[in-house]
């Protein structure tokens, strides 16, 4: 006895982990008889194995199901039998975290050996609990070529478990899924070739073992080629003896050989192993004992699968099919539905010698042995403080992402449509066929302009040509097929009207297809240039794939399993990811989500207090947005609610989003010098004060000029519009949209111009012949404005489309917001009762910009948090984003650098003040060479080039009255900035500070 009892311990050498912590996946297992305390071990074995009767020792081979979701009988029932017949051990199915937990302590409590307890979780308790994460499914995961991921989930599944509790894992599934129309493993394997499933489940295994939970290799001898379902019937598998040695049988060698701790057996009826229809595998000791244990050598644990399934249950009574599968040889009896007349059973065969007490005993022995690697030979007590926040951290998601995204396959790219570059030269539009799709459409308008579209479920031959007839004027469709079943025999839910309906798109139309569930349902697609596997239809598959089809993120899956003749396992088109913004979550970049919470406070403080009623925060790092989220409502009656893609009036960001982009293109291409007078450029200035104003001056703000020219005064008069001006209604001389019912005369453009040229510089503090003292001014801007449209020979706000929002995508981002969307999605800015008569929404507030025509180089842009988001990161990357290139990486450090000895500012970009402690819009801890700017209605850009960072702030502050200046009198903006900064989890560079 004491030799068998050293090669369970051989077997279970890897658990030395659970004892002294740590560990990799590639370390090999030490042996536990020198690593751990063998004596101690055998000691406590030995003295709960003596402190029971037989009979009551027979109790530790059984492990009985339990509920969190049912009723106080179920808790009593269980209750009972534990006392009375001393079980093993549970397995808990459906119901919450808290409440799994609060049950496990009381029947711990009640246990006087402690309970194994279990899961048959193979994508994490998820699978079976609410309020918790799941994993992806193994066939997910069979996609990706990162096994260190799949060994870290493995090792997060781990740390949930002893969270909760619990000790073993049924999971991984090492069936080889051989059979595409396998009813029952399908998703649930890692692939259908044995080598892959062989890697993937060792990754798993080591993950959980090495970090404490007990693995469970399922469905031996190999579930995988079966076309019917062991929950219902027993499945009969005709293979030769010698095909499911070298395939079937080839993942448990490997598992086996790197220290697996437990196996299921299945219940099938296999006759080349020697099975029978009335002895199928689990009840068969041909297959459990001389197969398994002598043949293969395991001296690991070996359950039963659960034995309530039809597969067993059919064919004897509960009690005997238990005592059946203790004579093939399984040591622990999985799902008993009758406890006591097992037992009775089990007494009654070793009184007539069918079974040896002995050999009994032995097993009885390697449970407790497992029991007490597994730490259950300490008081076992869970802590229910915050457990769901404990159980799925933060952590836990971002590794769930990194997971889903490494698996992603782009199976087909014939014509290499995928990363999708050229986005203003197409026309775009979305299908999604089922009932999810929300976030996949989000995520798509985020890279470009997309119209949406739903084939709705059972379409008819009218509804095919309505939106074939919609479709026409597109040249790109990504189609997400979503609604995806698990049904082999009813094509997985695809109907084949839909397929020969996108196959006639796909005719004259680039058609991307884009399956969001069960790889085989892939094979309805074959015939496309383009294909996509998501694997599963989930929010987080959803926001994934476009940042694929578009190159934010490269794809790097390849098929688990073979699709047809042509779509064949293994393989699958790498993509190179292009320098565009991704999208994650703050733990991927090293940031901290707990600490970026804080900027919920900040804001719903903000709000409550009256600073704005509203607004949009957006955190980017490493090129990749880890913070996006709205706050509050457009106004304080909170009419509508803010979202992230609410457009808010940029004012004078438009500085840095419009005017200075421009500039920087044109200092790039050697149009412009920044030493050159204006009047070089601008004829009109020639003869004017204004002629001999340095550029470099102007966009520093130090070319005294007026900080600003109440234009709009000279059209007013005792409260009311000059006659000639303004009208109520549009008509052929009133053709210029100032606001709601308000329209000024074609004329008024040239009258600003004229005020901008006669207005008076500020001469005082002259250093030298053309610098002055410095004065923040708007003005500056309309000179840059009117020299830009000379030289481009175009209105600006045309160039800024043409060669910058189109090209990037920024279908949102530009002037006269009520000419490019509906206005309701506009937050309004102010109820401006003196000029405007009413409300402010989808038209400039600057009142300036708005009879310039609203198009201006100071104010009149609008915009997303994620459309500035991508112009700030275009140009912390040097000017260059996706596949294009806008202007040099030079021009940038030029434009941003500071840029005079007098005053912080680069040339038209802010930068923050050097006394941390003056600042009022940008967070102390920002570098000094941050650069970015604000906006009167409450907004804010920055960019950090040392931390890779990107912060975007948009309020509508000046709602109602412009009058509120809590923003900046709290500091707002710069202490969400901080709050960033503090989230580092890594230090972060502090230039100068």
């Amino acid at each position: 006895m004491c030799q068998k009892v050293c090669a369970v311990l051989c077997v279970l050498s890897c658990w030395v982990q659970v004892v002294f912590g740590g560990g990799s996946w590639d370390k090999v297992p030490r042996d536990p008889l020198v690593s751990a305390n063998p004596r101690d071990q055998a000691r406590w074995v030995d003295s709960v194995f003596n402190s029971m009767s037989f009979e009551d020792r027979l109790g530790q081979l059984f492990m009985v199901a339990a509920y969190s979701n049912k009723d106080q009988r179920h808790k009593d029932e269980l209750t009972r039998l534990i006392r009375e017949q001393k079980l093993g051990g549970l397995i808990f199915f459906q119901g919450g975290p808290a409440r799994q937990a609060q049950l496990t302590n009381h029947f711990q409590s009640v246990s006087g050996v402690p309970l194994f307890i279990a899961m048959d979780a193979e994508w994490g308790p998820g699978m079976r609990l609410d309020s918790v994460l799941q994993f992806p499914k193994q066939m997910t995961l069979g996609a990706s070529p990162n096994d260190q991921l799949i060994y870290q989930m493995g090792g997060e599944i781990a740390r949930q478990f002893k969270e909760m509790g619990m000790h073993i894992n049924f999971a991984p599934v090492v069936d080889v899924n051989s059979n595409p129309d396998n009813p029952v493993i399908g998703y649930r394997s890692f692939g259908e070739e044995k080598h892959l499933v062989s890697r993937k489940s060792v990754a798993y295994m080591k993950g959980m073992q090495e970090n404490g939970i007990l693995a469970n290799a399922k469905h031996f001898p190999g579930h995988g080629d079966t076309s019917s379902d062991s929950h219902y019937t027993t499945p009969v598998i005709y293979n030769s003896r010698d095909q499911i040695m070298d395939v079937d049988l080839f993942p448990y060698r490997e598992l086996f050989n790197e220290g697996l701790m437990s196996v299921m057996v299945a219940h099938l009826h296999v006759p080349s192993l020697g099975s029978s229809p009335k002895q199928p595998t689990t009840l068969s000791s041909q297959v459990v004992t001389r197969l398994l244990k002598e043949e293969m050598g395991f001296e690991g644990l070996i359950f039963t699968d659960a034995l309530n399934m039809k597969g067993v249950s059919n064919l004897y009574p509960p009690g005997e099919v238990d005592l059946m599968a203790l004579k093939a040889g399984n040591d622990v009896l999985l799902y008993s539905e009758n406890v006591p007349r097992s037992k009775a059973l089990i007494l009654e065969a070793v009184r007539k010698g069918e079974l040896n007490q002995d050999d009994i005993d032995r097993r009885i022995r390697k449970i407790l042995n497992a029991k007490y690697v597994a730490g259950l030979n300490k008081p076992q007590q869970i802590n229910p403080n915050r457990l769901v926040e404990r159980i799925s951290t933060f952590g836990t998601k971002a590794l769930i992402e990194q997971l889903y995204a490494s698996s992603i396959t782009v199976a087909k790219n014939d014509q290499v449509d995928i990363p999708i570059k050229h986005v203003d030269t197409q026309k775009m539009a979305s299908l999604t066929i089922g009932a999810r799709g929300d976030v996949f459409k989000e995520y798509l308008s985020k890279y470009g302009k997309f119209t949406h579209y739903t084939l709705r479920s059972n379409s008819n031959l009218d509804n095919f040509r309505a939106l074939e007839e919609n479709l026409k004027q597109y040249t790109t469709i990504v189609v997400g097929v979503m609604g995806v079943t698990n049904n082999p025999g009813r094509n997985f839910g695809i109907q084949p009207a839909d397929v020969a309906f996108l196959q006639r798109l796909s005719q004259s139309h680039t058609v991307i297809p884009v399956v969001f569930g069960n790889a085989y349902a892939a094979r309805n697609f074959e015939s496309f240039p383009n294909l996509v596997l998501a694997y599963e239809g989930n929010d987080m598959t959803e926001r994934l794939v476009p940042q694929v089809l578009f190159g934010a993120r490269p794809a790097t899956g390849t098929l688990p399993v073979s699709l047809s003749n042509t779509l064949l396992q293994g393989m699958g088109c790498e993509t190179v990811a292009i320098p565009r913004l991704a999208y994650t979550e703050p733990e991927a970049v090293g940031m901290d989500s707990r600490v970026l919470l804080g900027i919920d406070g900040v804001m719903d403080a903000a709000i409550r207090k009256r600073a704005f009623p509203g607004g949009v925060v957006l955190v980017a790092k490493n090129g990749k947005v880890v913070f996006e989220k709205a706050y509050g409502h457009f106004d304080y009656e909170q009419s509508k609610e803010v979202t992230v893609g609410t457009v808010y009036d940029l004012a004078s960001v438009t500085k840095v989003m419009a005017t200075t982009q421009v500039m920087m293109f044109l200092y790039s291409r050697g149009l412009i010098r920044m030493d050159d007078p204006i009047g070089t450029y601008l004829t009109d200035l020639r003869g004017t004060n204004k002629e001999k104003l340095r550029i470099r001056d102007i966009m520093t703000h130090e070319a005294g000029l007026p900080g600003w020219i109440p234009y709009h005064e000279q059209t007013i008069q005792g409260g009311d519009w000059k006659e000639g001006y303004y009208s109520t209604f549009p008509s052929e001389d009133f053709v210029l949209p100032v606001s709601q019912n308000m329209f000024a005369h074609r004329s008024l453009p040239d009258s600003v111009w004229k005020w901008t040229l006669e207005s008076n510089l500020k001469r005082s503090g002259a250093r030298d012949n053309y610098r002055y003292s410095y004065t923040y001014s708007d003005v500056g801007m309309f000179l840059l404005h009117r020299m830009i449209e000379g030289l481009t020979r175009q209105p600006m706000d045309d160039f800024l489309r043409q060669n910058f929002f189109d090209p990037l995508g920024l279908h949102r981002l530009g002037y006269h917001p009520h000419r490019l969307m509906d206005p309701s999605n506009v937050a309004p800015t102010e109820e401006d009762k003196s000029f405007r008569k009413g409300l402010v929404q989808g038209y400039v507030h600057d009142p300036g910009a708005a009879i310039f025509g609203g198009v201006a180089g100071h104010a009149g842009l609008f915009g997303t948090a994620n459309d500035l988001a991508v112009m700030m990161q275009m140009t912390l990357q040097g000017g260059q984003y996706g596949h294009l290139s806008f202007y040099d990486p030079e021009t940038v450090r030029t434009f941003t650098d500071k840029q005079s000895p007098y005053i912080r500012r680069g040339w038209g970009w802010d930068r923050p003040e050097p006394d941390p402690t003056k600042r009022a819009a940008v967070g102390k801890l920002a570098p000094k060479s941050s650069f970015g700017h604000t906006g009167f209605t409450g907004t804010a850009v920055w960019a950090d080039p040392e931390n890779e960072l990107v912060f975007v702030f948009l309020s509508n502050r000046v709602y109602p009255s412009a009058g509120n200046n809590l923003i900046n009198k709290d500091k707002i903006r710069a202490e969400v900035h901080d709050i960033i900064y503090k989230s580092f989890s890594r230090p972060f560079l502090l230039a100068g500070i």
